[in-house]
């Protein structure tokens, strides 16, 4: 097996590519790949500040690297979720990766700060695992880019989450999240971008760019998610992936180009009506948002700043706070 570009050993094939690259040339192929995605989708400008939300996992330290490599202002967010020994050693591997580097690393951890974990607030709000803690990760990841300034928030996700995610919203037809299941949900009101540079590289390449820059990350799957969904439209599609390689790029990036369009109207419709939270000024349809409800049903408590306003106070200038495109209340 010979690299494409200069017929050296290869140490990986790219079966959508129809290539086999060495390790600087799938470096290279990676970069440009990255390069290519923020190009095509205007992602990040010159100049823009770029809060990465970073778990530990392969696909966030990759895009952290790969975006710091390329020359971005990029600092990372860790999210501790206090998932037992699981959150623990995930937020070691982020610490390391940053001191080795010498980046910026900001830490929230729902116990320590809001006072419940992920189990906790599953429980008390009657959702599953992975909702409880999308809606945390959401508000937060917002609230810390807009205090710390940040034009861009970056997330990790890679075509085959995606082209999992859109498998799902086919099959059950949810068309209010088609129309936002875009690689850039643009800032509103506000609001930070919100951008995925990954959507061209699969989560294999993604772990072979770890295992190759020597980055060490936490290969277990969250014990949170077993049963989800989203593995099993992965599965399901890396079956055909496997008889038809490209079948998933395909898939996503047709979606984008023919189809993605015409449910738009609808997502931009379901952002009307909303305004700002009585507690903490994120968009919702009521008078209190979804995460400030998970946070008191689940016992917990919201740091200062973040408590409700007394009666008959006016608590957040109309229009200071608005929508995000995926940070809606359900």
């Amino acid at each position: 097996m010979k690299c494409r570009v200069c017929r050296e050993p290869a140490v990986i094939d790219v079966r959508r590519q129809n290539a086999n690259y060495c390790v600087a040339h799938f470096f290279r192929m990676c970069r440009d790949q990255v390069a290519k995605a923020v190009e095509q989708f205007g992602m990040i400008a010159p100049g823009e500040r770029v809060l990465v939300a970073v778990s530990g996992g392969k696909d966030s330290l990759a895009v952290w690297d790969l975006l710091v490599d390329a020359g971005y202002d990029a600092d990372g967010l860790y999210l501790g979720l206090g998932i037992g020994d699981y959150s623990d050693e995930s937020g070691a591997y982020v610490r390391r990766y940053a001191k080795a580097r010498g980046l910026t690393l900001t830490e929230v951890d729902l116990p320590d700060d809001y006072g419940y974990d992920i189990q906790t607030g599953s429980r008390a709000a009657r959702r599953a695992p992975c909702s409880a803690c999308g809606l945390s990760k959401r508000h937060l990841f917002d609230k810390a880019a807009i205090d710390g300034g940040y034009d861009v928030v970056v997330t990790g996700h890679n075509l085959d989450d995606e082209a999992a995610v859109l498998f799902g919203n086919v099959l059950r037809w949810q068309t209010g999240y088609l129309g936002r299941q875009l690689p850039v949900l643009p800032a509103r009101h506000g609001f930070p971008r919100k951008v995925k540079p990954l959507v061209r590289l699969s989560e294999r390449e993604t772990a072979a760019y770890c295992v190759l820059k020597g980055i060490d990350y936490i290969v277990d799957e969250c014990p949170m998610a077993k049963g989800n969904r989203h593995l099993g439209y992965k599965e399901a599609l890396n079956a055909i992936e496997a008889t038809s390689p490209g079948t998933k790029f395909d898939f996503y990036f047709g979606f984008l180009a023919r189809a993605s369009a015409a449910f738009q109207a609808e997502a931009e419709a379901e952002q009307e009506g909303l305004r700002p939270c009585r507690s903490c000024g994120a968009p919702t349809p009521g008078e209190i948002c979804a995460f400030c409800r998970l946070v008191e049903r689940a016992g917990g408590t919201l740091p200062p700043g973040e408590e409700p306003p007394a009666a008959g106070a006016v608590p957040v200038t109309l229009g200071a706070r608005l929508p995000s495109p995926d940070a809606v209340s359900p």
